[in-house]
């Protein structure tokens, strides 16, 4: 079973999600809250597979939440819930640590989908999203992270998991990555995993936000 911790400042929003969550065979919702306090706090005593984190909400918004679940070394991953695939919270709350964002009118399959595919320990991003996330934010956002080269984890990249970092950080699927490549979808994911490993990311999401803030790929790459 998939353990879902439930949190919107909206109870409506949260009826709605747990009666198409809970209707699942693999999926139980074990909790709710409706801000960000509240959040950290059942996170903890509950240790749910997946936080449904909405971003603006009293008393704690949903970034500062997912920042500090993120570095209290939960198990726990969020999934931000945004009210449009453009909002420039999205790109704040995959930096903090989200593995992922769905829009709020997301239909019940994509629901659902987007919380499996987070659980499994994938990111929630589809990639033509991320494409448009980069051109549109990132550009604006100040870099945090050294420049290109001087983080010792960059060093033990092959080059072949460097290769694979840059075209994920562009958006592309595994399968399109593949195709860049010329390697197999299946050993994409094995690059992908070692990369991932030797960064000390939880998923492609981290990947993507390492990427632009390490200078590995700027805005207007190709």
């Amino acid at each position: 079973m998939v353990s879902v911790l439930l949190v919107d400042d909206q109870p409506m929003l949260r009826l709605g999600f747990r009666a198409v969550l809970d209707g699942q065979p693999d999926i139980e919702v074990v909790g709710e809250a409706g801000n960000g306090v509240e959040a950290l706090t059942l996170t903890s005593a509950l240790a749910p597979d997946v936080v449904l984190m909405d971003v603006r909400m009293p008393v704690m918004d949903g970034i500062e939440a997912t920042r500090r679940i993120v570095a209290s070394g939960s198990r726990s991953r969020v999934l931000v819930l945004t009210t449009f695939d453009l909002d420039e919270y999205v790109f704040a709350a995959l930096r903090a640590g989200a593995s992922g964002f769905l829009i709020k009118d997301a239909l019940p399959a994509e629901l659902v989908g987007g919380v499996r595919v987070v659980a499994a320990g994938d990111a929630a991003v589809a990639p033509g999203v991320t494409r448009r996330l980069i051109e549109t934010f990132v550009e604006h956002l100040p870099v945090a992270g050294a420049p290109n080269g001087t983080d010792p984890r960059i060093a033990e990249l092959t080059s072949r998991e460097r290769e694979v970092l840059v075209e994920l950080a562009h958006g592309r699927s595994n399968r399109e990555i593949g195709e860049r490549v010329f390697i197999a979808e299946s050993t994409v994911k094995v690059h992908v995993g070692r990369m991932l490993t030797k960064l000390g990311l939880r998923d492609r999401a981290q990947a993507i936000v390492f990427a632009y803030e390490h200078g590995i790929v700027r805005p207007g790459d190709a």
